[in-house]
């Protein structure tokens, strides 16, 4: 048992350690340093191997042997894309082999500003350990707030940059390539190379119920912030020059061509490998997002249209098929010709869908039902036995519907114009609602 005296000695040694961690982490700040230096001087001084992660684990900056990280993996605290599964090891921390795992919040304001991970293999973390820690994270957040000041600002050129770029609003940026190459450049970006556009939307949140507090727009705002970082994280991932900017409302990246996306379509596989990265395992607080992939842009000039592609993309994926979607343009079939149809002219669109399907396209539930069952009809060319079958109808109840809607409609069963015509009416009413 310690006696008093050594008592008091080991907790002098703790508080100067600590003091002088401190003291040598601020001096890091204080001289250019970044996060990848407060984690090798954390780790150096307490023994331990240290990450610094976005909120919802993401790795920034590490200072984490192979043995420690193969430790993480083995104990289920990383996720198949490489994530930190930061969520597990905040509180008191979760036990790694006869050591420990755990997550401090690295915060400034009240805003949530990254996360530090220490592991020690050989033996838990002690208080002092902790308190240390503690200390380590008031200071990455006084780092982290310094960058993302200057990152916001550089965010806002660029965005301004490539917006005007999208949306044809520069004329000098249109008729000047070689310009807009050399600007580009300048922020790291390379726009000389056959590109897929790529717009990321977080899909819209569900309505808060009563016992919850409603979402804020700075909420929104924090959400959408850590969304733009990951995909500029993942970016660099992929390869060099890779162009991610957060358009306030959506996230769009140039992502390039690697070898073996001509098939089936261009792009796939670097998109999969993107939106795969970004969602993760859905833990960690990441929240739903749908992604619309354009055509492939081989220059500059073809950029504008290829932005409207997956724009569209966007907007009839999650209408088709819900939130969480990645939609191809080229992969839209029919809702592609549709899509193609300007906003200004979507009323030609409407009137078609009302003189095609009648009483059908109403908003009703009996509507709904029977436009339910024309499609089943449609899908399976008219049989009625096989209709009846896929939506558990009897025979007959079939027969009296397929009547019905031909009462409605029209001779659908024999004429295969009008069974064309209400085909494309179903598709229009998908994405126009």
């Amino acid at each position: 048992m310690l006696i008093g005296s050594e008592r008091e000695e080991l907790a002098s040694a703790a508080l100067a350690k600590v003091d002088a961690l401190h003291t040598g982490l601020t001096q890091i700040v204080l001289e250019g340093g970044n996060l990848d230096g407060i984690a090798a001087e954390v780790a150096r001084v307490l023994g331990v191997g240290v990450a610094f992660t976005s909120s919802d684990g993401r790795e920034r900056a590490s200072a984490l042997p192979e043995d420690l990280r193969s430790a993480l993996e083995s104990h289920g605290l990383v996720d198949p894309t490489g994530r930190l599964r930061v969520e597990r090891m905040e509180g008191d921390g979760v036990a790694v082999e006869a050591g420990e795992a755990r997550c401090l919040r690295v915060a400034a304001g009240g805003t949530d500003l990254a996360r530090l991970v220490c592991l020690r293999a050989g033996e838990p973390l002690s208080s002092d350990d902790v308190h240390a820690l503690e200390r380590a994270a008031a200071v990455a957040a006084l780092l982290i707030t310094r960058e993302e000041a200057v990152t916001a600002v550089e965010n806002k050129y660029q965005g301004d940059f490539l917006r005007d770029l999208l949306m044809r609003r520069a004329t000098g940026l249109a008729n000047d390539q070689a310009y807009v190459a050399e600007h580009a450049a300048t922020f790291g970006w390379d726009l000389e190379r056959p590109v897929v556009v790529v717009a990321a939307e977080l899909d819209p949140t569900v309505e808060p119920s009563i016992e919850q507090e409603p979402v804020t727009s700075a909420q929104r705002r924090q959400w959408q912030e850590r969304f733009s970082a990951a995909w500029r994280q993942v970016s660099t991932t992929l390869g060099a020059g890779i162009p991610s900017v957060d358009f306030s409302s959506e996230v769009v990246t140039l992502l390039p061509l690697t070898e073996g996306d001509d098939e089936p379509v261009a792009g796939h596989g670097v998109v999969r490998r993107a939106v795969t990265a970004v969602a993760g395992d859905k833990g960690g607080g990441r929240r739903a997002f749908s992604v619309g992939v354009s055509r492939v842009a081989h220059t500059l000039e073809e950029l504008p249209g290829a932005y409207a592609q997956a724009r569209r993309a966007v907007e009839v994926g999650r209408r088709v098929r819900g939130g969480g979607s990645t939609t191809f343009f080229d992969q839209l079939g029919l809702h592609r010709l549709i899509a193609l149809i300007p906003e200004e002219e979507s009323g030609e669109l409407r009137s078609f869908v009302r003189d095609v399907l009648g009483p059908l396209a109403e908003p009703t539930t009996e509507a709904a039902d029977l436009r339910d069952t024309l499609q089943v009809l449609l899908d399976t060319n008219f049989n009625v036995a096989e209709a009846a079958r896929l939506q558990f109808f009897h025979y007959n109840t079939m027969r009296y519907r397929v009547s019905k809607l031909e009462r409605l409609l029209g001779p659908l069963s024999t004429d295969p114009h009008l069974r064309l015509d209400v085909a494309v009416a179903l598709r229009v009413l998908e994405i126009t609602g």
